[in-house]
């Protein structure tokens, strides 16, 4: 996709910038992070943008967002209201729901969101739309989440969400946004979220009875066991990224063209990913090195794979990492169908006593994610499903950091069906992938 005219400064001015509190009191306690969350402190933005509607101008938006928030972290949200800490005892790290607050900002820009054209094309200046600390506090005393409401002069606005992600995974986001659109409305909870992290606990003692080559060992020192993981670590390296437009016909095409004699069904998903490991794999200097492995990581739900299953409004992180490995010689030979097999055999992998093993693993050690790259897919999430009272966005999606270790599923704004992929790699690794990249398409 040829990248359109991008705005390079949104004119934004913050008009204010506060605290959040529950509207009484609350307990101060401690809540358990799973060894899921343990792994996962690191603070991510998403972006929701609104169409104007008579009904809720931009003066009055703020005021009710702000008192839905203030309910949400009374009940049943109060950890948003936390701050994390390491308990000195076991030495993880710990939600302490000591009603320090959430951030909340209210700004407005001298843009509309027609000039602002194509949403779904990555815009640096979409920094402007979140806040991601509050200058107000300490930088130990930052809140978990923090939400910009941002104004544009044709009526429509941006509400940007800075938070935590030990806080949430994509799932159980959704379910926070939801129930924020049900206090925005003045509606009971529009799910009821199950805040008990202990479900996934390690088993005592941690038993670890598969191997696990998707899992890197650290060795961290002293006071560094918080620290991010280096996946997530942005890139130094100059980086060229491309935008992909896969549409439902692209689709359709990969999914019939990935279907086995057997012929099963072939997900999206699984299409679009193995074609695009394909290209990955294939994109490098080394070309040829068909010896070379490449590994694919991307996360999977595990809600319903465990034993007992855990409620689908689960709270915290319930996804984990699943990996393919291949050689190159593979890519170089093998039809789709085959990719794709081995794909979904990463999930299929994923069954109770895999996933129990890989969380105590993290019992045990300290590591993340480990191999080549990443999908991480917010296609499917829903998040532009979620009706507010001024109505459902116009796009919501992720702010983009460019990272040649990540490579991003987008939904469309209007072909439902269709994906958009954004893919971040040097100049040389991307001009070889975008050859691949159609001609593993129109193969």
């Amino acid at each position: 996709m040829k990248p359109p005219h991008l705005l390079e400064n949104l004119k934004v001015s913050i008009k204010d910038a506060c605290l959040v509190f529950p509207p009484q009191n609350v307990k101060k306690k401690s809540m358990f992070l799973s060894n899921i969350d343990q792994v996962l402190n690191f603070h991510v933005q998403t972006l929701h943008f609104f169409a104007s509607h008579k009904d809720y101008p931009p003066r009055v938006v703020p005021e009710i967002l702000k008192c839905a928030i203030e309910k949400l972290l009374l009940f049943p949200y109060d950890f948003l209201a936390g701050r994390l800490k390491t308990n000195h005892l076991t030495g993880r790290l710990e939600l302490y729901c000591n009603g320090a607050g959430a951030g909340f900002v209210v700004a407005s820009s001298e843009c509309t969101l027609e000039e602002i054209g194509d949403l779904v094309y990555p815009n640096p200046a979409f920094e402007q739309l979140v806040a991601k600390s509050l200058d107000i506090l300490d930088k130990d005393d930052q809140p978990l989440c923090i939400i910009q409401v941002t104004s544009f002069k044709c009526g429509g606005f941006a509400m940007g969400v800075s938070n935590n992600h030990a806080t949430f995974d994509g799932i159980s986001f959704k379910i926070f946004l939801e129930n924020l659109a049900a206090m925005a409305a003045d509606k009971p909870l529009a799910v009821n979220p199950c805040n008990d992290r202990q479900l996934l606990a390690a088993r005592s003692p941690p038993r670890v009875t598969f191997p696990h080559p998707e899992l890197l060992k650290l060795n961290p020192t002293l006071g560094q066991e918080s620290s991010a993981p280096v996946l997530f670590d942005v890139s130094k390296e100059a980086l060229d990224f491309e935008f992909f437009r896969l549409t439902s016909k692209d689709v359709t095409s990969l999914k019939e063209r990935a279907k086995t004699n057997a012929g099963a069904r072939v997900s999206g998903f699984n299409a679009v990913t193995a074609h695009v490991w394909r290209c990955k794999a294939l994109s490098y200097d080394d070309d040829q090195n068909l010896e070379r492995v490449s590994t694919l990581l991307y996360a999977v739900n595990i809600r319903s794979r465990l034993i007992p299953p855990l409620p689908d409004s689960y709270t915290g992180n319930a996804v984990l990492t699943a990996y393919a490995s291949a050689k190159c010689r593979e890519f170089e030979e093998a039809p789709l169908s085959r990719l794709v097999e081995m794909v979904s055999e990463g999930a299929n992998r994923m069954n109770d006593e895999y996933a129990k093993s890989v969380i105590d693993w993290g019992e045990i050690n300290k590591g993340f994610p480990n191999g080549e790259f990443l999908v991480s897919s917010w296609w499917k999430l829903g998040f532009e499903e979620v009706e507010y009272p001024w109505g459902c966005p116009k796009y919501s999606c992720p702010l983009v950091y460019h990272r040649k270790d990540i490579i991003l599923f987008f939904p469309d704004t209007i072909d439902k069906n269709g994906v958009n992929v954004l893919v971040a790699l040097p100049t040389k690794q991307m001009n070889k992938f975008q050859t691949l990249f159609r001609k593993f398409l129109s193969a």
